[in-house]
């Protein structure tokens, strides 16, 4: 019995390691080259064409970091592409904006799912937004991205 507790226990910590080192950047410009492998050589797998686009670094050659997208896409992005800044896209549709960070406050507007956010702050499972429309609150749980 001990040996199976050993062997859980291992294969518990082996296996978080390997996502413990998952993180989240976004895209710095607007037009950004996927490739199918970590250098200039590799053929483009797709074009982003929207800055600020949140992204998991998952893996990393040189100067070239393998990211995976929203949709799943996977390739490999020049580090000179990435950026540090706070961004998310909305997953679920109609998913509400508040005036602060509660569900008891005003609703400013709904946004669809696909929606580029960015950032100012967060907590617990809350992040305040600003983009060119609106400025407000949304829970966490509606959004794919850096957001802590």
């Amino acid at each position: 019995m001990l040996k199976i507790v050993y062997i859980i226990f291992i294969f518990y910590f082996s296996f978080k390691s390997l996502f413990a080192n998952e993180y989240f950047l976004t895209l710095r410009n607007d037009k950004v080259n996927l490739r199918q492998g970590p250098s200039f050589e590799y053929p483009i797998k797709l074009f982003y064409k929207k800055k600020f686009l949140p992204v998991v670094i998952q893996d990393k050659s040189e100067n070239f970091r393998k990211i995976r997208d929203h949709e799943n896409n996977t390739g490999w992005i020049h580090i000179s592409q990435l950026s540090k800044k706070k961004a998310a896209i909305v997953i679920d549709d109609n998913a509400y904006i508040y005036s602060s960070s509660t569900i008891y406050s005003k609703p400013l507007a709904v946004s669809e799912s696909g929606k580029l956010l960015i950032f100012k702050k967060c907590k617990e499972n809350w992040c305040k937004l600003s983009n060119k429309d609106i400025k407000g609150w949304i829970k966490k749980e509606h959004l794919w991205g850096k957001i802590n």
